[in-house]
């Protein structure tokens, strides 16, 4: 990949979620991590568009939703509800949304401006994908209306959340567990300069690619098996008119596998002109890594591993899997 496409790339790579019946996206290099919605301090003096405070890494963050700039109705929260940080140049802050379904590569020309948008208008652009209408926002829109605090529907921001013990627990432990990470003592210029990984499963264990050979993260998706392949090709998917070869990263790894029949996700990578889709078992989270804390592995299709949240990780050398020559199917 040369360095305008690579950069090309970045910068149209999306997140995208759910909240409500609409679907959101922020461009990926503003997202700092991906988070099950935990418990949120709320101090008496709130704005009223702001529906919490979290300590992360040391930073106290404002949280909000969305819905309250776009004058639609704010439903309850639940322990499924996940929560983004995300970070402009200046602040960082957290969106609650109901679920976050993947990472895409937008065709700007399919992008279309909203001719009405400003400084506060928190969403820009439309994007058209797969049929449904995608809304992008404006996260500096965001960090604009945030600084100004102005009056939005007044609502008792504590009677979103959960008000059960067992949910009230569940949320409470994944505060802590925030606030036990944030004893790293990370700085403010260290946080905005780390690796960004995706990480998923391979049955129990804990891996993760670094974000910039990602091109698309699907949670399903329809394989066709290719006759004469090796055991490991798990076969192509049509990707928009583009076949892909798909690779079942247990058995290419050795790794033992269940025969399931569920749909498993697929990650979409690119590196050495090579493109592949790597079947997976589950999608965890999206998250950030100093480089201090990588210790090398021995393996040569494992670049480093690491501790994250008290869990064990191994990152994939994308390199070296995709300059194997066992994977090069060429009769398709």
């Amino acid at each position: 990949m040369n360095s305008s496409n690579y950069i090309e790339q970045k910068k149209n790579t999306h997140l995208y979620f759910q909240i409500g019946k609409n679907r959101y996206a922020i461009n990926s290099e503003n997202v700092l991590e991906i988070m099950k919605l935990p418990a949120l301090d709320y101090p008496q003096k709130l704005p009223n568009n702001i529906v919490g405070l979290l300590k992360y890494n040391n930073f106290v963050i404002n949280v909000i939703d969305i819905r309250f700039y776009l004058n639609i109705e704010v439903t309850p929260y639940s322990t499924k509800n996940e929560l983004l940080i995300v970070k402009t140049d200046e602040v960082i802050f957290g969106i609650i949304t109901d679920k976050v379904i993947g990472i895409v590569p937008f065709d700007t020309s399919l992008v279309d401006a909203i001719p009405y948008s400003d400084s506060e208008t928190i969403i820009d652009s439309l994007y058209k994908y797969n049929q449904e209408t995608i809304f992008i926002i404006n996260i500096y829109a965001i960090e604009n209306l945030l600084k100004e605090h102005k009056d939005y529907e007044d609502i008792d921001v504590k009677s979103l959340f959960p008000a059960d013990e067992e949910s009230k627990a569940i949320m409470n432990i994944r505060t802590l567990d925030i606030e036990n990470k944030s004893k790293l003592k990370i700085t403010s210029s260290e946080l905005f300069a780390k690796n960004k990984y995706i990480s998923f499963n391979l049955n129990q264990d804990l891996y993760c690619i670094e974000l910039d050979y990602v091109k698309e993260v699907l949670k399903d998706t329809s394989i066709t098996k290719v006759p004469g392949t090796p055991d490991f090709i798990e076969g192509i998917m049509n990707l928009r008119g583009d076949y892909i070869t798909v690779l079942d990263l247990k058995k290419f790894l050795n790794i033992p596998s269940s025969q399931n029949s569920e749909k498993k996700p697929v990650i979409i990578i690119k590196c050495n002109e090579l493109k592949l889709a790597l079947l997976i078992d589950k999608i965890n989270e999206l998250f950030e890594c100093q480089e201090n804390d990588l210790s090398n592995a021995n393996d040569s299709y494992f670049s480093n591993e690491f501790i994250y949240n008290g869990s064990p990780y191994t990152i994939l050398n994308i390199d070296r899997i995709t300059s194997d020559k066992r994977i090069i199917v060429t009769d398709m």
